[in-house]
This record gives C-alpha cells, sequence and structure tokens, in this order.
C-alpha cells in the first residue's frame, strides 16, 4: 500500500502542477526496462543500474540551455524533498559534457543528483524536459515531455 501511495504521490506532483499551453505535452513509451538507460556520474564513471533495484525511480531530461527544463527544477526539488523518506530516487539526466552539468552544479542551488545520458538517441527522448518513471521492478510506468509548471 505505502508503495501505491508513494506512486500516486510522485504523479499528483507531476500533474497538480499544471501544463504550460504554450509547451505541448505528450506522452511517450511505457514498460520499457530501466536498464535500456545508460548513464555516467559526473566523474565520468558508469553508473551501476543495480543501486536503483526495488526503488522508484524518477528521471528528468535536461538541458543547462533548456529554459523550461531549468524552470520546472523547483517544482522536481520540493517533490524530491516530499517524498525523501519513500524510496523514490530522482535522478537529473543531461547528455552534456560533464564540464557544463558540473558548472551547472556550482551556479544553482538544486540538491539533485546530476547524470549524463549516454544514448538519449535511443530512448526516443524528443525534446526536453523529458520526465520518466520506473516503478520499483524496473519498469517505465509513466513518461512525459514538455514543461510543466
Amino acid at each position: 500500500i505505502i508503495r501505491k501511495i508513494s506512486i500516486v504521490q510522485l504523479f499528483g506532483l507531476l500533474s497538480c502542477n499544471g501544463v504550460d499551453k504554450s509547451e505541448s505535452v505528450t506522452a511517450i513509451e511505457k514498460d520499457r526496462p530501466f536498464d535500456i538507460i545508460r548513464l555516467k556520474e559526473l566523474n565520468e564513471q558508469p553508473v551501476n543500474l543495480e543501486k536503483y533495484k526495488g526503488k522508484t525511480v524518477f528521471i528528468n531530461f535536461w538541458a543547462t540551455w533548456c529554459k523550461p527544463c531549468i524552470e520546472e527544477m523547483p517544482m522536481i526539488e520540493k517533490g524530491q524533498t516530499i517524498l525523501n523518506k519513500e524510496d523514490i530516487v530522482f535522478l537529473m539526466a543531461s547528455s552534456e559534457a560533464a564540464e557544463e552539468r558540473d558548472a551547472f552544479k556550482k551556479a544553482h542551488n538544486f540538491n539533485f543528483n546530476y547524470l549524463q545520458v549516454q544514448n538519449s538517441e535511443e530512448l526516443n527522448i524528443q525534446g526536453l524536459p523529458t520526465t520518466f518513471i520506473f516503478n520499483k521492478d524496473g519498469k517505465q510506468v509513466f513518461s512525459e515531455s514538455g514543461y510543466r509548471k
């Protein structure tokens, strides 16, 4: 029951913030396994996806140059704060070089786990920001592309 409540809370945070009508929000593929995503840490080391096994994973794909991405970060951070005692992991993934992500991290006061995505094209990410949520079984249960207020 706690697991279902956590996922419902997470969807609620995403849906209660409204959609900016000037940006389109589109659903994309679901039911993909989490291990299709290839990620690296800021230090360029590959991320071992096993450490997220048994947890709900919220992953937001963004870029340092993407204004809508940056504008929605406070809402994502709020969700991360509210759900910090749940088995939910929040990841922020960009395809940009580590130096760019590191500079952004230093310039902004967000408490995120910043990663580099290695295969965004294979994931069919059509625009930024894009959010995926994977359940504790590692299956994608939510995906959305577009800016949310």
